[in-house]
């Protein structure tokens, strides 16, 4: 099944299919450039296989040098970052941890703050649950600080 099509095919737009068996075929890369990256979660209309209140998935593609517009503090899922391509940066308080190996992950528990950067072109793969409302970082918010 490669190229996420099967033998039903997905669309090849970015849109992927969705048919009334409940199953929806689609490619990561593209559906993911369609809502900041996320593919399944609370967000997805309800009927749809991609709604889950259990959890979140993003397939996230980051050029080098960005940052995450700002820390989430008090966080209330965990989550696990895997590294797909690249070299990302995860920060936490007091310390930052860096993947630089393809597989290479991240797991922090609910109410660990954080933020990252992306010290090449980078995609990783975030899983977050449960999946609630209320966690999307407004678009002009000033740089995250630093952490030494």
């Amino acid at each position: 099944m490669g190229g996420g099509t099967g033998t039903d095919g997905g669309t090849g737009d970015g849109t992927g299919t969705n048919t009334d068996d409940g199953v929806y075929v689609g490619s990561a890369g593209k559906d993911a450039a369609l809502d900041r990256g996320w593919l399944l979660g609370h967000f997805r209309e309800p009927g749809d296989p991609r709604h889950s209140d259990a959890v979140e998935v993003k397939w996230g593609i980051h050029p080098r040098g960005e940052r995450r517009a700002r820390w989430v503090q008090g966080e209330v899922r965990t989550a696990v970052l895997v590294l797909i391509s690249g070299r990302f940066r995860m920060e936490f308080p007091g310390r930052h941890v860096l993947l630089e190996e393809q597989g290479d992950y991240v797991v922090w528990r609910r109410g660990v703050d954080h933020s990252w950067e992306a010290e090449e072109d980078s995609v990783v793969l975030t899983v977050r649950w449960p999946s609630v409302p209320g966690y999307a970082v407004p678009p002009e918010m000033p740089e995250a600080p630093r952490t030494p």
